[in-house]
């Protein structure tokens, strides 16, 4: 049993926090694809090797994630914030982390046949493609709702509603997904409005 116990990655008191009010309001029905398990770990594996990776799978029951099948996305919230809080100081904290998680997520997802179509309808338009992305999300995702405004050609804010990963995730998911076609300056900025409420402020160049 102590050999187990070394295993586990304690949590940070608030960070711990945050994921139990996340976890709390969370369903068996509330799903993720494989693809962002994999994107997690892909960035964990990357920072720290193998052994790092076995120290998140080490919370919960599944050892492998097929990309397009569907997991409870409360054993994704365990995943990333265990590899957020494992490899954070590598990165300059625990939200830099969650941030190279989303990057990683998004580079994986580009290049399966879901993302090359969600590329191929934006053409070369940043502001088309970040229209199309609720779509795009409702494809990846059971849970949540998401809109766009525009303030201008450049800058607008997608509002995410019932979404459960910290801001710092998507802020990583929607810089590279606008990257991905040619975008420069590009900022993204998440508040969150609610326990599981986002807004993100952004906007290129």
């Amino acid at each position: 049993m102590s050999e187990q116990r070394k295993e586990v990655v304690v949590l940070e008191p608030a960070i711990a926090q945050d994921l139990e009010k996340r976890l709390a309001l969370s369903t068996p029905d509330d799903t993720a694809r494989g693809m962002f398990f994999n994107g997690a770990l892909n960035a964990v594996r990357i920072l720290g090797g193998d052994a790092a990776v076995e120290k998140c799978l080490a919370v919960g029951p599944e050892k492998k994630f097929v990309d397009f099948f569907n997991y409870p996305v409360a054993g994704f919230l365990k995943l990333s914030f265990t590899g957020a809080q494992l490899m954070g100081p590598q990165l300059g904290g625990f939200d830099a982390m969650l941030r190279k998680m989303g990057t990683q997520a998004t580079t994986d997802f580009l290049s399966s046949a879901a993302g090359k179509t969600l590329l191929l309808l934006a053409g070369d338009s940043p502001k088309r493609l970040v229209t199309n992305l609720p779509t795009g999300y409702r494809a990846a995702v059971s849970y949540g709702e998401r809109s766009v405004e525009w303030t201008s050609d450049r800058a607008g804010k997608l509002i995410m509603k019932r979404d459960f990963m910290p801001p710092a995730y998507h802020e990583g998911v929607l810089q590279a997904v606008i990257e991905a076609l040619g975008a420069r300056g590009v900022q993204v900025k998440g508040r969150q409005t609610g326990p599981v409420d986002t807004e993100y402020a952004l906007s290129w160049q």
